[in-house]
């Protein structure tokens, strides 16, 4: 449609699900595209199949885009092509990396994903040699320098497409958006990963060691209090709970028998709620809108999860949380009790998330089919399962009797 471009109009614009363009009575060839995401980008056109994007609405006025599209149309009329194409050059109302990721990425980002505090210190730590550059201005060469210094720096290949995975994310949004025409990264291919690498689990006296390591860290957290009481005592002073009738001494062997036992991701399990722990069906419904793929998932509680979310209920706070934070709310971290615990079980290079992958390798050794081991670990797709493939029982030598 047509109408004479104004900052009200422009204001007014709605987003329909569908791109659409509203061209300006005042300067003919000006127009504003709005993309079914609802983003504004002025675009002057000055033949048939030819255009270019000026700038982002907010970022550059109506009237920089007003004289920026009249200038490119007298070049056009005057060379056949704005001198803007011709030569390469770009407008000076671009911004740089950093102040687009601040002021225009990451509050959307912050809207359509979980986990958006990963991804923000990710891309604050990681590219500042691009940092100040102008969007347009950063190449596939310049990031394919910072991949270098990443994979000499000791990086894995898993962790340096991870990140890659993140600035690319932006670039993206940026070409999606109007502000650049080509993605920088269109041409720089991803490390190759070992899908079938190691999958670290516990091995039978590794999980003994674990479980031992957590009873005596209670062992020591009751006899601490106890000797902590006898001096309060003997000054007079009012006692602290004794801990010595209750099944947990706080919040780290309840959450680790559950993980084990659950295969939950350590965020599923800080926001964990009782409402989601159904004793009648013996099921903890783990909701969409706190997982990675955005699905709800339910999975079954064997007999030591429900034992122990009973005993923990049962001299648990008030808090809706089953894993409460300070003060009764979300559980923020528990690295260093985790890293004292591994030490304590004499445990190596065994992450919080390799629990995961021990309840999924236990059961595909047990047998279970691979895909009710996705459902139950919720993965999006079956690639990821298939990690666990080699881990079941006689499956590739059963394949090889058939012949």
């Amino acid at each position: 449609m047509k109408e004479k471009l104004t900052a009200k109009l422009l204001g007014s614009l709605q987003v329909t699900g569908n791109e659409y363009e509203v061209h300006d009575t005042t300067v003919g060839g000006l127009f504003v595209r709005v993309t079914a995401a609802g983003a504004k980008s002025y675009v002057v056109s000055w033949a048939r199949g030819r255009k270019k994007t000026l700038g982002r609405v907010g970022i550059l006025t109506l009237d920089q885009a007003r004289t920026e599209a009249t200038q490119y149309l007298a070049e056009a009329r005057a060379h056949g092509e704005p001198l803007a194409v011709t030569q390469g050059r770009r407008g000076a109302t671009l911004p740089s990396l950093r102040d687009f990721i601040d002021d225009t990425y990451m509050p959307w980002f912050k809207a359509h994903h979980k986990g958006h505090e990963k991804t923000q210190h990710t891309l604050s730590n990681n590219f500042d040699p691009i940092m100040a550059q102008r969007l347009d201005a950063i190449t596939g060469r310049d990031l394919e320098l910072i991949r270098t210094g990443w994979m000499q720096a000791g990086n894995k290949p898993s962790t340096v497409n991870r990140k890659m995975g993140s600035i690319s994310g932006v670039f993206s949004r940026a070409v999606e958006w109007d502000y650049i025409d080509e993605h920088p990264l269109a041409k720089l291919k991803q490390l190759k990963v070992d899908s079938k690498g190691v999958i670290r689990y516990l091995a039978a006296d590794e999980t003994k060691r674990l479980r031992d390591a957590l009873d005596a860290r209670q062992d020591e957290m009751r006899a601490e209090r106890e000797s902590a009481n006898a001096w309060r005592m003997d000054r007079h002073r009012e006692p602290m709970p004794s801990l010595l009738e209750l099944p947990f001494t706080d919040h780290l062997k309840p959450m680790v028998l559950v993980s084990l036992n659950t295969g939950m991701r350590r965020g599923e399990l800080f926001d964990l709620r009782w409402s989601a722990v159904n004793f009648d069906t013996k099921t903890i419904t783990v909701a969409g809108a706190t997982t990675k793929t955005s699905d709800t998932r339910h999975i079954p509680m064997n007999k030591e999860t429900i034992g122990v979310l009973e005993a923990w209920k049962k001299q648990g706070s008030k808090s809706p949380y089953v894993f409460p934070g300070q003060g009764g709310g979300r559980f923020e971290d528990v690295k260093s009790a985790w890293l004292k615990l591994l030490e304590r079980a004499q445990i190596d290079e065994f992450r919080w998330h390799d629990m995961r992958h021990d309840f999924a390798s236990r059961l595909v050794m047990a047998g279970v089919p691979l895909n009710t081991v996705r459902d139950l670990l919720g993965h999006a797709d079956i690639k990821m399962t298939l990690r666990y493939a080699h881990l079941a029982p006689g499956t590739k030598a059963a394949a090889v009797e058939l012949i």
